[in-house]
Formats: structure tokens, sequence, C-alpha cells
């Protein structure tokens, strides 16, 4: 069962970055992130009403359990990472292709492995370590496809604000682990949906937060410009502004949606007997496959051919690590 879940999991997070990437076309970061923390949390505001009210979800998957503070403070830590790996993906995603992303994105349960290793004190077999060399030989095929389209690796910015967000995510999975694994087992034991319906709150209170601040420094640039305009006697807006209006468009929502939908496949998963992490955590990454396929019929992306090839090498060392971690 929680292996059905992990490839429903996957299948729904490849749309998630798909419609992602849809949403920050022509659109700022900052307004498209609220709005989707917004979402997030009004999909699961309904379910912490109605268990803390009512009896109506009681055993049931979608039941929130109650909480203090001694529980809280492990999910603030946990949307401080995920907002901090979100903030560096969209940003890296709304300049780079989805066919470069994807593919970088997927060497997370590599990163988890050896965070493990290094955290937890885990030893990798003979398979994982073949899954990890896979892992860097695709990242460095991967960077001589991106050169065809202008991107060097070493030094565009946006690569990095992928590959740390690559990193981030692959905290909040070992992290994930620790949250959900029983007390008895060194873990803190939380339940998954007080998990993922509270870290969505606090990602909205802390995107609002952002919002305000940087709405705050472009009202002040575009009240400065305003004076050295009227000064000089120019009525026209500084062409070279690179503020970005915000345009809505319904993919947005849509981000929320199957971001909710895989992230609670996900968590479902976990909660399940005999799941391992290791396993889910490839799976998921399975998603780039989705991903990959809507880049190159939707949105006719280039350098296809050696971008799959690349693909196919990320996959192989996913299946490596999948065979090493059974």
């Amino acid at each position: 069962m929680w292996l059905l879940l992990a490839f429903l999991s996957a299948t729904l997070l490849g749309f998630y970055d798909s419609f992602k990437k849809a949403a920050l076309r022509d659109n700022p970061v900052v307004p498209v992130l609220l709005l989707n923390t917004l979402f997030c949390s009004l999909i699961f505001l309904p379910f912490i009403v109605l268990s803390a009210t009512t009896t109506v979800l009681d055993d049931t998957p979608f039941h929130v359990a109650s909480g203090g503070w001694s529980e809280h403070r492990y999910i603030i830590l946990k949307s401080l990472i995920v907002l901090s790996s979100w903030v560096c993906g969209y940003v890296g995603m709304k300049h780079l292709p989805l066919t470069i992303v994807g593919p970088i994105n997927a060497t997370r349960p590599v990163m988890v492995l050896v965070g493990a290793m290094l955290v937890f004190g885990e030893r990798l077999n003979v398979y994982q370590w073949i899954g990890v060399l896979l892992a860097v030989v695709s990242f460095f095929m991967l960077s001589r496809s991106g050169k065809k389209e202008g991107i060097d690796f070493k030094h565009d910015r946006w690569i990095w604000f992928i590959v740390l967000a690559a990193l981030l995510g692959a905290v909040s999975g070992l992290y994930d682990k620790f949250l959900m694994a029983p007390r008895g087992s060194g873990g803190v034991g939380l339940d998954r949906m007080l998990v993922q319906s509270w870290y969505n709150i606090y990602q909205c209170v802390l995107m609002a937060g952002v919002f305000m601040v940087t709405r705050y420094q472009s009202n002040k640039e575009q009240g400065h410009e305003a004076t050295l305009s009227k000064r000089s006697g120019e009525r026209t807006r500084n062409p070279n502004s690179k503020v970005t209006p915000f345009r809505w468009t319904w993919s947005i929502v849509l981000v929320s949606v199957f971001l909710s939908a895989a992230d609670f496949m996900y968590f479902y998963a976990l909660s399940l007997p005999d799941a391992m992490i290791s396993v889910v955590s490839m799976i998921r990454r399975g998603s780039v496959v989705v991903s990959f396929l809507v880049a190159a019929v939707v949105f006719h992306e280039k350098n296809l051919r050696s971008k799959a090839v690349d693909l196919a090498l990320v996959l192989l060392g996913l299946f490596f690590l999948f065979i090493g971690s059974r």
C-alpha cells in the first residue's frame, strides 16, 4: 500500500512542478509563493477546525491530532526549512528550463543518503554507492547539456539556487524521518496530519511577512524613482525598473492542489507500517519523468535528446538506490 501511495505522490509531484513552472512565467516569485502557501493553508484549515470541534473526522486519514508547543516548535522549524527550499527553488525554476531543474531535483535521494550517512551514521552498500556515482556523472553530463543553452553550471546563479533548494529539500527529508519516527526509535512521533496541516499554516504566515517586506522595499524604490523623475521633469516610469507586475493564472491554484495531494500521499505512506523513507523518497523523485514529458510537449524546451540521456542516468541511479535500500 505504501509503495502505491509513493508512486501516486510522484505522479502528482510531477504535475506540481509543471504547474509551478507555468505559474512563474512572466510573474514575480514572492506573490506566487505567497498565494501557493495561502491556498495550501485553506485546503487544510477545514480539517484542523473539524478535528478540533467535532468527531466527524475521527478514525479517518484526515483527522488532525491536537498538539501543544512541544509539538509545534518542531513543525515551525520544518516550515522554515521547507519555505527556504521553496524560495530558492521558485527563483531558480523561473529562470531555468524545467528539463534542467527536474533532473537536479531528482538527485535529492542521493543527498538524503549522504546526509543519513553523516548525521545518523548509516553506511552505504555497493548498490547505493553506484547510485551516488551515477548521480554525480548525470550532474556533470547535465552541465554539458546546459552549456548548449548558454547555462554555465559553475557561474550561473540560478543553478546554485536549484542546488541549494535540493540540499534544503534533502534536509527536510531527513527531518521528516526524525519527526515521524516513534519516540522509542529516537524520533518525535508526530501525527502526519498535524505536521502537514500546520506547517502549511506557518509557511503562509512567514510568506506574508516576506511579502510585506518586499512590497515595502518595492514601494520605497518606486517612490524614489518618482521623486527623481519629478525633479528632472520626466513623467514616465524608469524603463530599467526590475519590478514585474503580477498576473493572475489558474495554474497558481493547481500548484497548491497538486502539492497538497502529493504531500498527503507522501505523509500517509510514511505513517504505514514497514514504510521505508529512503525508498519513498526515491520513488517520489520519479516525478521528474512527468515534468520532463510536460516540458517537452507543452513548453517545447530544447536539446531534449541529450537531456533524455542525462535523465536516464538519473533514473538508473535511483534504481540502484532503490535496490540498495530494500
